[in-house]
């Protein structure tokens, strides 16, 4: 396990590691999303049926879809492929990496389909505010994935003052929320010497 830092809370100990063997999102995770990839190189995004011979560019591409699924909110998808994958519904902070464009370039779509949305939310109607809710949703479903691809996934173990295991867990996508988690744990954390008295003083 690679270890990125350590810190004390409650007189116990946290360390953050990396997950080395992380869960993929977009296979067990229960999205709101379809995300639908093409490249050369990498299997992205969800399984679908789809061919990019049968396409003569992203516009066919995205109009096929919109029979298909009749989306209620669609986000174009860019991967940029450079030392590592990252993917992004937003091409400004790749174009100003790479102004020639030369790692990165458009990769997919992901999208709700009205038959989806209306099964998640049991209405068929969709008002503004209901669509920025979907849109926040899907950004925040492709941001998860980003870091997936990135390795940013982690994991914690809460150690007593004598370096007994009292808590872990893994799966944590972004290193904030995984550092909240883990400072919580070990909040809560029971140190194992305690407890045989804490069951006495119950009984």
């Amino acid at each position: 396990m690679n270890l990125i830092e350590s810190f004390s809370v409650s007189g116990n100990t946290v360390k953050i590691y990396y997950d080395d063997n992380p869960l993929n999102p977009r296979e067990e995770s229960d999205n709101l999303s379809t995300m639908v990839c093409f490249h050369r190189r990498y299997n992205l995004g969800d399984r679908h049926n789809y061919r990019s011979q049968d396409f003569s560019g992203w516009d066919e591409f995205k109009a096929r879809i919109v029979a298909d699924h009749n989306p209620v909110v669609m986000l174009p998808l860019y991967l940029m492929d450079h030392s590592g994958l990252t993917i992004s519904n937003n091409l400004e902070p790749f174009r100003a990496l790479d102004p020639a464009g030369w790692d990165w370039g458009m990769g997919g779509f992901c999208f709700v389909s009205r038959k989806h949305f209306v099964q998640e939310f049991g209405r068929k109607k969709l008002t503004p505010k209901m669509r920025e809710k979907i849109h926040n949703i899907v950004k925040s479903e492709i941001e998860q994935y980003d870091q997936y691809l990135q390795g940013e996934v982690y994991g914690y173990v809460v150690e007593d003052e004598n370096g007994e295991h009292l808590d872990s867990c893994w799966g944590f996508f972004g290193l904030d929320y995984a550092r909240e988690q883990a400072q919580a744990a070990a909040e809560n954390a029971c140190p194992r010497d305690l407890t045989p008295d804490l069951f006495a003083a119950a009984g």
